[in-house]
């Protein structure tokens, strides 16, 4: 006898709230010790972000609603979109009814690429990572970084101990990734957060290219390492990331072809270095 469906009932689906702020506060009921008691609790909020050029959507990511204007930066320099700053002539944060929408206005000959990357990927099969019709376009690996800048093996530790004040919502929330960018002495320059990495790391690529003059330094992320973090790391011109967590294989392997030094599980005074540690001066 053959299985019948079973009718589901429609759900309803939750509304999206769209916020302009990073958090907000919930009443909740708390167990704790053998004991239930009401409290307030604190939450990252998530809000969808569509990234808009020239008035065509390329992709909608879910961020945390603030810093969008380096979000919208970072975003397009790190994806391939722009090759640099002067290429973004301006960027316009509109809050509609179902989220935040991004538009960006681009240079001409970007935004032909842009489409004609949108148009191979309407008329065949691919990926679709980030508007990328196929495996070449969505693994673009890093142009080769020098090797000009070193740093102390203190400072990757000062730090990383550095951070953790800087990082207010993830204090209040519990539920955000930052990166930072540290300088060659160990202090911490600039620090952006969401509830994504790879948003947090967009946005803090954005928040660096419009320093005109920036020092020597390196960046820190509070999530593990993989081959996106390192492409985008090495599209800034980073040549050091560190990363609290474990890398993946293809983000060393990655990371060893490109110049960058590439560490991984660093916390208090340990880490690992897995490509490139002649960047770090142990003495």
């Amino acid at each position: 006898m053959p299985l019948q469906a079973k009718k589901l009932k429609p759900q309803k689906l939750a509304s999206v709230q769209v916020l302009e702020v990073p958090l907000s506060t919930f009443t909740v009921m708390q167990w704790h010790d053998g004991e239930l008691k009401q409290t307030q609790d604190c939450l990252a909020e998530e809000t969808p972000v569509a990234l808009i050029y020239n008035g065509v959507s390329h992709a909608v990511m879910l961020a945390t609603a603030q810093d969008l204007e380096d979000f919208a930066l970072g975003f397009s320099l790190s994806e391939g979109i722009v090759q640099n700053i002067n290429e973004l002539y301006g960027i316009e944060v509109q809050v509609q009814s179902n989220g935040v929408e991004l538009h960006c206005d681009i240079a001409s000959e970007r935004f032909a690429q842009l489409k004609q990357r949108r148009r191979t990927l309407a008329g065949k099969t691919g990926c679709g990572l980030c508007g990328a019709e196929n495996l070449a376009q969505a693994m673009r690996y890093p142009e080769p970084l020098p090797m000009q800048d070193r740093f102390e093996v203190n400072s990757i530790i000062q730090g990383l101990q550095a951070i953790q004040s800087w990082q207010t919502l993830q204090q209040k929330t519990g539920a955000t990734h930052a990166s930072a960018y540290v300088l060659a002495d160990g202090t911490v320059s600039l620090v952006r957060e969401d509830v994504g990495r790879h948003n947090a790391l967009d946005k803090l690529v954005g928040a660096l290219a419009k320093i005109k003059q920036r020092e020597a330094g390196f960046i820190i992320t509070t999530s593990r390492a993989s081959f996106e973090m390192v492409q985008k790391t090495a599209s800034a011109g980073v040549g050091l990331l560190v990363a609290v967590s474990a890398p993946t294989g293809l983000a060393v392997r990655v990371a060893e072809q490109c110049g960058l030094t590439l560490v991984g599980f660093a916390r208090g005074d340990r880490y690992v270095v897995y490509s490139h540690s002649e960047r770090i001066l142990y003495q």
